[in-house]
């Protein structure tokens, strides 16, 4: 992957920012003996290849690369394991669910936290709590990423490859500046300003896969960790029994922003690679998405791209808050199925596949926000947004929101933050919607 600047990480940058170099090295760490599948693997099975089925992220460069080099990794470990990759749709895991609701699960499967609540109480996750690469995966860890293995239930469900990741709100400058927009914007009324005269200048404003319904939740998130650090976790607390006020303030916001034409009127039904399009054909001036967005977004618009805070009410909250971080740790990564036939090998399997990923974001993208240790050097140039995070943010974060754990809160949410972008749909019918779970949930 080639970036305009030529960048090369020192070792105290990321030992300041991340202490990710304090190697235990990853090869160790998958050799560990108690369920014995290195050797089911190279021993039992020399005259025989396994297959695997693994379910995993695979559309495009910043996913598909991670996976292929931590298939090619495994197999200089474990030669006679044959992958066979079930690539991953952008559908929210709703492919996954068919599967486990007929029974065709894969061997494994990389999926968020709150399709591993579903699948542990339908038993259709692994719980690896007691294998010893568990052990010695968590022994690898980088510090401070530990929830993402550990789930707040105790129990660990799957391998995850990256750190506690987050989302950010990115923009092309060249376009701000042919329209005369200056930046930093730290309030809503500055970024729906920004919104009436990017579409008056015949611009999108900001381009959104709204479709998917997780990322109208990341960008709802965003202004409630304006106005409350905790973010979506407070929700999981007995005691509230109606959305408080920061959630409403942030609806609040995030409709101001849509009556103001932030978003196009189709965002609703439009999917990544349609917003994605927009925005590199520099269609759309702002585009939101994850960190792991940076990669595509510098090789395709080199200079022109940047990302920026979260704006908030008013400048003293966004100096205030700006650093409070929209992502948290929850559990995430590759699990095994327990109607796998080669169930302890695929445990083997998805420690590697996470590790080796792991490996391949920090050593060749340059990326910090990886969830294993590796000695591995960084080889190549790191874009320049990456190079900010971990000078800027990283060192300074003063706290990231927490997961929220209610599956059916967090489902409520999904639909209410999508149906914010709709015209005919209401703070006062989205505050209504959230109550009724909240209250039920709590009661």
């Amino acid at each position: 992957m080639k970036f305009p600047k030529h960048y090369t990480y020192g070792l105290a940058v990321l030992i300041l920012t991340t202490g990710l170099l304090t190697a235990c090295g990853a090869n160790d760490s998958n050799k560990s003996g108690g369920n014995s599948a290195d050797t089911a693997a190279n021993g039992a099975s020399d005259a025989q290849t396994v297959k695997l089925k693994v379910y995993a992220q695979h559309f495009d460069a910043d996913t598909s690369k991670p996976f292929d080099y931590a298939v090619e990794e495994l197999k200089k470990e474990m030669p006679n394991v044959e992958i066979e990759l079930d690539p991953a749709v952008m559908d929210g895991y709703q492919k996954l669910k068919t599967y486990a609701a007929t029974g065709n699960m894969p061997d494994i499967y990389f999926t968020d936290w709150n399709t591993l609540q579903t699948f542990a109480k339908s038993k259709n996750v692994e719980v690896l709590d007691d294998y010893d690469v568990t052990a010695s995966f968590k022994a690898n860890m980088t510090s401070g990423t530990e929830s993402r293995l550990v789930a707040p239930d105790g129990h660990v469900y799957a391998f995850p490859d990256t750190g506690i990741e987050f989302q950010l709100l990115y923009y092309n400058k060249s376009i701000f500046e042919k329209v005369g927009i200056a930046t930093p914007i730290k309030t809503v009324d500055e970024l729906a300003e920004a919104a009436k005269k990017l579409k008056a200048a015949g611009y999108v404003p900001m381009s959104i896969f709204a479709k998917e319904k997780w990322i109208p939740r990341a960008f709802y998130a965003g202004f409630v960790t304006r106005e409350d650090a905790k973010g979506f976790g407070t929700l999981d607390d007995a005691s509230v029994k109606e959305l408080p006020q920061a959630f409403v303030t942030a609806a609040e916001q995030v409709k101001k922003l849509q009556k103001a034409g932030l978003f196009d009127v189709n965002a609703t039904n439009t999917n990544y690679d349609q917003a994605s399009a927009m925005f590199y054909q520099e269609k759309a001036a702002m585009f939101v998405n994850g960190q792991w967005e940076i990669y595509s977004s510098q090789e395709k618009l080199g200079d022109k791209v940047d990302w920026m805070y979260w704006p908030a009410k008013d400048e003293a909250t966004y100096e205030a808050s700006k650093l409070y971080i929209n992502g948290a740790g929850s559990p995430q990564g590759y699990a095994v199925s327990p109607s796998s036939e080669n169930k302890e090998i695929a445990v083997q399997v998805a420690s590697i596949l996470a590790q080796k990923s792991a490996e391949y974001r920090y050593s060749q993208l340059g990326s910090p926000i990886v969830a294993s240790k590796t000695d591995k050097p960084i080889a190549g140039s790191v874009p320049a947004m990456m190079d900010r995070l971990a000078k800027e943010v990283l060192p300074n974060a003063q706290a990231y929101s927490t997961a929220l754990n209610n599956t059916k809160i967090s489902t409520s949410l999904e639909d209410n933050t999508q149906s914010l972008l709709i015209d005919n749909f209401t703070v006062e019918q989205f505050a209504s919607e959230l109550n009724r779970v909240l209250k039920k949930e709590h009661p």
